[in-house]
């Protein structure tokens, strides 16, 4: 079964930088769409940043567009999020996924549309503050 384990989370000052990690286990990581979704307190999963497999498309949600950077290791089978110059608006817990090989679509709307999918990782929490 495919599994996600996020990490590199923690607690950061506004304008400081993070680093998230996801490693992917069940799957081969190099033919799937990847994202990052963010999740606040009492608000739903949204999109941050999505890559396409062969990883020459990349699309970020406008809030972090310029800051935050989706990249990968097919050959770790690792997915990444470098977030630089961190906001308060930015914290909640961050989780990746991958689509279906079989599900074809654009990175923006993998990112805008995000996943019919209970099958999420524990996530990475993400707290901003001073």
């Amino acid at each position: 079964q495919s599994q996600f384990v996020e990490s590199g989370g923690g607690l950061v000052q506004p304008g400081g930088s993070l680093r998230l990690s996801c490693a992917a286990s069940g799957f081969r990581l190099r033919y799937r769409r990847i994202g990052w979704f963010r999740q606040a307190p009492g608000k739903e999963r949204e999109g941050v940043a999505c890559m396409s497999n062969t990883g020459d498309s990349t699309y970020y949600s406008a809030s972090v567009k310029g800051r935050f950077t989706i990249s990968r290791d097919d050959g770790k089978n690792t997915a990444y999020l470098k977030m630089n110059n961190l906001k308060a608006e930015n914290a909640g817990v961050y989780y990746c996924a991958a689509d279906r090989e079989s599900v074809s679509r654009t990175v923006q709307t993998m990112c805008e549309t995000g996943l019919r999918t209970n099958n999420w990782g524990q996530g990475t929490q993400v707290t901003v503050s001073s």
